[in-house]
């Protein structure tokens, strides 16, 4: 009779190799041939292939190492398959942004600014901007629910001297017919997009045009010495710039909305830690409060009912101070948000 510990040994390899054959499958469905039967024919093969080393092989450390073999071939070629820049793309997502650095002057080209109709129904418009770094006053998170307080999806914007803001939102870079799924953001279904963006689109198209579901925008000031959020830019500036060059994968959990803001913060020292509310997107603007990054003084509900901004964007609208319109009444908006004397 097999001892404890080697039934204990089957069993974990067992939950091992039906992991990997569950994912192998997904793998194998989501970015195997488009054509729908082939790909179901491949998922059942993999898994009967799997199960007849589990079965026919012994002594059973052979079977075992038979059944990660085939994994490992499955997973070379997951990791064989490239993002592009190079598909037929949605409007929304058809350009780059990039961006020209000369020393703190940093011009942006491509920067979104759509006009809206309804959520599907705009003129597209692209513009450049040159923006001064030296210039940059604050730094505001944007929080997006949807579907509960668990869920949100997060943008930051930058904020200069003259009232001027520019918006990153961490996105999926979609084709023509394609729509977005959990799930398949698991998998290689889309490249990584920095939706570089004037508030009036960015912000706008939530507040004012989504209505199946509505969407619930949030406007919050971040508390941080001025130098953190140049820094934070830089990044940004980074980011888009290497994506141009070189295209990346868009992920669920690891490189989505907001593990991708707090990527780009460890930029700075003393960065917030992360935290399972940053996995939870929707808790991140109480994280910040907890860690002291939002606007001292104000208890948090007091702070989230005033940073709800979907009537006054909507008072607003095409307001060439949509910017400013939104954030009245908002604590901290008053005032630049960052202190280099922090």
């Amino acid at each position: 009779m097999a001892s404890p510990m080697k039934l204990l040994g089957h069993l974990v390899i067992g939950v091992v190799l039906l992991a990997a054959a569950a994912w192998g499958s997904a793998a194998l469905w989501f970015d195997g041939p488009a054509v729908r039967p082939l790909a179901a024919l491949l998922v059942v093969a993999y898994i009967l292939a799997t199960l007849a080393v589990l079965i026919r092989i012994r002594p059973m450390r052979r079977a075992y190492a038979g059944a990660l073999i085939l994994f490992a071939v499955l997973l070379g070629w997951w990791l064989s398959i490239a993002p592009s820049n190079d598909r037929d793309w949605q409007p929304e997502v058809e350009r780059l942004a990039y961006a020209e650095i000369d020393g703190d002057r940093v011009t942006v080209r491509n920067i979104r600014n759509f006009d809206y109709r309804s959520e599907t129904e705009f003129t597209p418009a692209w513009y450049d901007k040159t923006f001064d770094v030296s210039k940059l006053e604050s730094v505001d998170l944007v929080a997006v629910y949807w579907m509960g307080p668990a869920i949100a999806h997060t943008i930051m914007s930058f904020g200069f001297e003259g009232g001027d803001h520019i918006a990153f939102s961490i996105e999926t870079r979609k084709e023509k017919g394609e729509a977005y799924s959990t799930v398949k953001g698991f998998f290689k279904q889309y490249e990584l997009y920095y939706v570089v963006a004037d508030e009036r689109d960015v912000i706008r198209v939530r507040s004012n045009y989504r209505k199946d579901p509505p969407e619930d925008v949030y406007v919050y000031r971040l508390h941080a010495p001025v130098e953190n959020g140049r820094r934070i830019f830089l990044e940004y500036i980074k980011r888009i710039n290497s994506l141009k060059n070189k295209p990346e994968f868009y992920n669920t959990l690891t490189d989505n909305c907001t593990t991708g803001i707090w990527m780009n913060t460890r930029v700075n020292p003393g960065h917030p830690a992360l935290s399972w509310k940053i996995l939870a997107s929707g808790y991140v603007p109480e994280y910040l409060h907890e860690v002291g990054r939002l606007v001292p003084g104000t208890p948090f509900d007091e702070l989230q009912r005033l940073a709800h901004i979907n009537p006054r964007a909507q008072a607003a609208d095409q307001a060439t101070d949509f910017s400013r319109r939104i954030r009245i009444g908002i604590p901290g908006m008053d005032a630049p948000s960052n202190s280099p004397d922090e």
